[in-house]
């Protein structure tokens, strides 16, 4: 939720905002529907206090005069009642509306109606090598790249005809080593935001001047409340992506942040705690309602995925390094698996409502496209600024005692699905079998290759 006062002070900045954003609003609507209900919110306070001068002056009369004021004492509640009623409908309007406008984009943000309007910025080998250009990137095989379904049937580690009988279309089972990679995956993401050491060396790298302060590992609930789902910023546009359980009115998460951002509701953090990092794993859900057609095999895009995330609560003035700490993790962790990707920057057409700024890493994948290759999304991450927090009601109290809406903001360590496709790919073998990362072996009993 953005600031009503600068909304009134700044309206043509609002229209530019939504402009850029592609979305539709009448924000002269919503000025409109503010100065009625401030006009209703004045106007029930002076009834209100006239009420009280009257209760106070029947008190010390008698009589015909006490009779009258009485009489008119109960008019004036009748009006009060019908004021109140009157502004209620007007504070559910304005409100309604409130929550209907996004974020506003960064100014550094690119401009664009939609996917096609995000940057490229730089593509990363499997060395870790930056490249402008592409040369050297992507990873050359001897033989034809297999895709991971081909890898992962061969491999008996991914089974979806089984999961169609007992669940339907978009889930899958994973089997054998699958899942010992999944839970490396995530210890390796807990333990690398866990060390301070390894945040230093992010902040070092990418030159920020932020806390080395390590990540608080949680596992969050999937099911949220109506109104935490509705603070994060997911049901005004996307909200036919989220599955809800009608009896029991919760939400199933589509992603951890949705239930890491509203622990601390109606709270207030120390200035002095902050940064307040979160890493957090958890199975999450979508109904992938706008997905008809695509990715209808396999496990790239399904109902029911586990994911690592990042969640971090800071100060207004150091989110936007925190945004660079949160994408260099990102980029630590996928070089550290040695997978080549690139960093886009997203475009204001293709932010979701809550973000002001938002980076997304894709992985190479070289078995796509009949073994030519793609690119497809792995990790995102978003400040959100003070627009969830502002929704939440979180607040900063400074070292001078004033208080304020801290930020928020999120970043993708491993959407576990994803990843095991950009590694089964990415270290096949002419035989079928697959190669474990190095970094991931440890945590595997040593396993250094899957083959049957």
């Amino acid at each position: 939720m953005l600031d009503i006062k600068f909304i009134r002070e700044y309206p043509e900045k609002i229209k530019e905002a939504l402009e850029k954003r592609g979305v539709g609003f009448d924000v002269d609507y919503l000025i409109e529907v503010d100065e009625k209900r401030r006009g209703k919110i004045r106007e029930v306070e002076e009834m209100r206090s006239r009420q009280n001068v009257m209760s106070e002056g029947i008190a010390g009369m008698e009589g015909d005069e006490k009779k009258s004021l009485i009489e008119e004492s109960k008019m004036l509640k009748a009006k009060i009642a019908d004021a109140d009623f009157e502004l209620k409908v007007l504070e559910e309007e304005f409100v309604s509306l409130m929550y209907k406008i996004p974020n506003m984009p960064d100014p550094d943000v690119p401009v664009g109606k939609d996917e096609g309007g995000n940057k490229v910025l730089y593509e990363i080998s499997a060395l870790g090598e930056s490249s402008l250009e592409g040369r050297g990137v992507k990873p050359v095989f001897d033989f034809k790249a297999r895709d991971y379904i081909e890898l992962g049937e061969k491999l008996d580690l991914i089974d979806t005809q089984r999961a169609a009988k007992v669940s339907g279309a978009r889930f899958g089972y994973l089997k054998h080593e699958a899942p010992l990679l999944e839970f490396a995956l995530v210890r390796y993401a807990i333990d690398f935001v866990g060390s301070e050491e390894n945040i230093k060396k992010v902040v070092e790298k990418k030159n920020l001047e932020i806390s080395t302060k390590p990540f608080i590992p949680v596992v969050p609930p999937v099911l949220i409340k109506p109104e935490a789902m509705r603070a994060m910023g997911y049901l005004e546009r996307g909200g036919d992506e989220i599955y809800h359980l009608e009896k029991d009115n919760l939400y199933l998460v589509g992603t951890s942040e949705q239930s890491v951002g509203p622990m601390h509701m109606d709270e207030v953090f120390e200035e002095k705690k902050l940064p307040h990092r979160h890493i957090a794993f958890s199975t999450c859900f979508r109904r992938e309602a706008g997905s008809y057609g695509k990715d209808t095999r396999g496990i790239l895009r399904v109902h029911q995925f586990d994911k690592a995330e990042m969640f971090i609560f800071a100060t207004p003035e150091s989110s936007r390094q925190e945004h660079q700490l949160l994408l260099g993790i990102e980029e630590e962790l996928m070089q550290g698996l040695g997978i080549p990707y690139h960093v886009l920057d997203i475009c204001t057409g293709d932010l979701g409502d809550s973000a002001a700024a938002k980076y997304d890493l894709e992985a190479w994948l070289p078995g796509q496209n009949n073994g030519a290759g793609e690119y497809r999304e792995t990790h995102s991450t978003s400040n959100t600024t003070d627009f969830q927090s502002r929704r939440l009601n979180i607040k900063v109290r400074r070292t001078e005692g004033t208080l304020e809406f801290l930020h928020m903001l999120n970043g993708t360590a491993f959407a576990i699905g994803r990843t095991l496709i950009a590694i089964l790919e990415n270290y096949q073998q002419e035989d079928g079998s697959v190669r474990v990362p190095e970094v991931l072996q440890a945590y595997m009993g040593g396993m250094k290759e899957i083959r049957r």
